[in-house]
Order: structure tokens, then C-alpha cells, then sequence
């Protein structure tokens, strides 16, 4: 459903990766807004993932909890009780370095606006989305 609880109207689901700098390096195709983070990377990132991710683990935010060996997500509060200091001290990291991979949405969506309000025709975001990340690469003399 092309619906995001989340945004409250309706919307894509995008999934992308981004180099330690913070740059953008890969999107995916779009998928309906309803659909989990989760849901996503196991249908568009980690089969292709997989095997690099003993050399090179991701680092996500908890909704893609269960990934798998190789994405590190912050630990949840338990339901009774407080986190230990070192897995404080762990997810605080984890955020901390973490910022760099939201900082590629940002260049995305922020610098070009047009990726904000999308009121095309859902299977044109991903097209969109990909002509984005051809432009930013190229602000940032990834390509020439």
C-alpha cells in the first residue's frame, strides 16, 4: 500500500546506502510507504550485502533490528529496567558515528527539495531518487 503510517499520507520507501563520509553511494528501487525497514533490506539491500558485511558491517537504526550478523543497531531499553553502562556506552557510539549515513539523506533530500513533497506517480521516485544521487555524487566529485 502506497500509504506511510508514518508520514500519515501517502508515500515511497526508499532505502539507500552511504560511505563513511556521509555521501550517498547506492538507492533502491521504490517500494510502497507501508513497508518495514526491515522488510525493505531483506528484500533490496542484504542479499546483495551479505557477503561484504564481515569486512564492512552497517550500522542502522533499531527498525532494522534482526537484520542479521554484520548490521549493528543500538539495544532497546528492556520493558523493566535500564540498560547496562557499557551498552549505553555502545549505543551512544553507535548513534555518534551513525549521523554520517543520515547526513546522505539529508544531502538528498534537503539540498534538492524535489525529493521532499514527490507527488508523481510512485513508480517514478525511484527514477527520481537515482537522478538525485547522480547529482549529489557529483557535487561531491565522486564522478565527473
Amino acid at each position: 500500500m502506497w500509504y506511510s503510517g508514518k508520514a500519515h499520507e501517502p508515500a515511497g520507501h526508499v532505502q539507500a546506502l552511504a560511505a563513511p563520509g556521509g555521501v550517498p553511494l547506492w538507492v533502491s528501487e521504490v517500494l510502497p510507504g507501508s513497508t518495514h525497514d526491515l522488510t525493505a533490506a531483506r528484500e533490496l539491500v542484504l542479499p546483495e550485502a551479505r557477503p561484504y558485511l564481515k569486512e564492512l558491517p552497517f550500522l542502522a537504526d533499531s527498525g532494522y533490528e534482526g537484520a542479521g550478523a554484520g548490521v549493528h543497531v543500538p539495544v532497546k531499553k528492556l520493558p523493566r529496567g535500564e540498560l547496562d553502562i557499557d551498552t549505553k556506552t555502545r549505543n551512544a557510539l553507535l548513534r555518534s558515528v551513525r549521523y554520517q549515513g543520515e547526513r546522505g539523506f539529508a544531502l538528498m533530500s534537503q539540498r534538492w527539495r524535489a525529493l521532499q513533497h514527490v507527488m508523481v506517480s510512485p513508480t517514478t521516485i525511484g527514477d527520481l531518487t537515482k537522478s538525485v544521487l547522480v547529482l549529489v555524487q557529483f557535487e561531491h566529485k565522486m564522478i565527473t
